[in-house]
């Protein structure tokens, strides 16, 4: 892939990604601001059927029932409610004696029902409230007889009237609210602080929870019908940003899940096209670096064949026996390097089928070590055993190709002193190659055992690879159900364990 393209699909992606968290982002910003009003709305309703409440309440308290053997009939002559509490303490009245305590400037209504009326009055009177208790136990009576009347049906109860009088209060009781608007709050499992303003129809302002009230808040303002006239009740109250979130938990959480569902498909997919680009490289690296190691034998047999041809018109054996070594060696070297390749491609389609036998691993150790000790005199090369033929049951010829390879490379990248050494542990076989070199990084240690991957050596070619010797090494150990990894601390160590015993 072309470092063009490369780079457009990761500006695509990166757009993706940014446009998936900005639509995400204000998909959640909107749903926290209907949440913040679904919030304000619930707060007003439980507000209005809270105030609803306390009037009721209210009103409960502040209503009394009077009944006139007179029939009443002189109260509406008086314009004036002074004239009224005058003629009721002059009047002979059924179970209230007096109510001098009232307060004529609170008294909100009158209603006279006479006669027939009455008998069905009970359903338009509420309850009493009066700091007298004499007098709330005289008008408790009073509305216990109204619905079984101990009177005969014709005698003065029947043609009594009775008065209802309305008593109204222009400030709020805090406490009693209150109590209204938790138990309201509470039914909806709304938690929050609050503080309210009422002002009534004459100006007044009564505040409550001022610390709350000053403040920038949330606020919504009371529509009940409860509500005496002109007069307005505000309440404020603190933001609860985690009771908003909790309420929206479902959707953020299928919003979290989309956006780390799409960031990882999109990584995932990036990650996938730079390794097939970093693959593409490597494997135009491995052929052009094969090209120029076919090319090598094939002009060192071609020169020697027309050696044989054209400087060889005597036919001396001598120099034919030694272009033909020549071309024998050279051919030896092609045929390595097609073995390797068709190696790897077996290991690709997972066609290679292990061969298992007993057979001492010692051996196989002490051979590799004679055979690079002849061609390397200039490295030491020293093994450590266990002190007796150690057996082990795996596939001699891959093992053996496998830790060839980690050998091949010490001896052509490691330091002078190399060392192999094998530990017998309880069902298990450590083997480890070391060298004193520090050829490696860090980073290239992490990218060693991949396909086609060789250390960057800049312009030199003092050595020659493929990049499928370790390659084949690790899935060779890995086959043998082991494990193998390099160090890089103080040298190169490469350690392999396999099952024993």
């Amino acid at each position: 892939m072309q470092n063009g393209n490369f780079k457009i699909i990761l500006y695509f992606i990166a757009a993706v990604i940014l446009i998936t968290l900005g639509i995400q982002l204000y998909w959640n910003y909107k749903n926290f601001q209907a949440g913040k009003q679904q919030l304000i709305n619930e707060v007003q309703t439980s507000l209005d059927n809270a105030i609803d409440a306390y009037y009721v309440d209210l009103a409960d308290k502040n209503t009394i029932g009077v009944t006139l053997k007179n029939g009443g009939g002189d109260i509406t002559k008086n314009a004036e409610l002074e004239g009224l509490f005058k003629f009721l303490d002059n009047s002979k009245t059924d179970l209230i004696s007096s109510i001098d305590s009232l307060d004529p400037k609170k008294i909100a209504g009158l209603k006279i029902l006479k006669r027939s009326t009455f008998r069905d009055s009970s359903k338009l009177v509420l309850k009493r409230h009066s700091q007298d208790s004499n007098k709330e136990n005289k008008v408790e009576n009073f509305f216990g007889n109204v619905k079984n009347p101990k009177f005969p049906g014709d005698s003065v109860f029947k043609l009594a009237s009775k008065i209802i009088i309305s008593m109204t209060t222009d400030t709020l009781q805090t406490s009693s609210l209150n109590t209204f608007i938790d138990e309201q709050l509470n039914q909806k499992k709304i938690d929050i602080d609050y503080g309210y303003i009422f002002e009534n129809g004459n100006g007044k302002i009564q505040k409550h929870n001022p610390q709350i009230t000053n403040k920038v808040s949330l606020n919504t303002t009371s529509k009940s019908a409860y509500l005496p006239k002109n007069s307005s009740f505000k309440i404020f109250f603190t933001t609860n940003t985690a009771l908003i979130l909790k309420r929206n938990m479902l959707g953020l959480l299928l919003s979290a899940i989309l956006i780390i569902g799409v960031m990882g498909c999109l990584l995932f997919l990036l990650n996938i096209i730079n390794r097939q680009k970093q693959l593409a490289e490597m494997k135009n690296d491995l052929i052009s670096n094969i090209t120029h190691e076919f090319k090598t034998p094939i002009s060192v047999i071609h020169v020697a064949l027309e050696g044989m041809e054209s400087f060889n018109k005597e036919n001396d054996p001598e120099k034919n026996r030694n272009y033909l070594n020549t071309s024998k060696e050279q051919l030896t070297r092609l045929n390595i390097m097609v073995e390797k390749l068709l190696e790897t491609a077996m290991l690709e389609g997972n066609k290679i089928k292990l061969e298992k036998s007993n057979f001492y691993i010692d051996e196989i150790i002490n051979r590799l070590i004679t055979k690079y000790k002849n061609l390397e005199t200039a490295k030491t090369i020293t093994f450590t055993g266990t002190g007796t033929p150690l057996e082990i049951f795996a596939d001699a010829f891959h093992l053996e190709n496998a830790l060839n390879n980690i050998l091949d490379n010490a001896v052509k990248y490691g330091g002078d002193q190399i060392s192999v050494s094998i530990v017998d542990k309880k069902n298990l076989l450590q083997i480890e190659i070391k060298d004193d070199g520090n050829s490696l990084t860090q980073d290239q240690s992490n990218h060693i055992f991949e396909k086609f991957y060789r250390v960057p050596k800049g312009n030199t070619h003092d050595v020659k690879g493929y990049g499928i010797g370790l390659y084949y090494t690790k899935n060779i150990i890995e086959k043998h159900e082991g494990t193998i990894e390099v160090l890089i601390n103080q040298g190169t160590i490469f350690k392999i364990c396999l099952p024993h015993g």
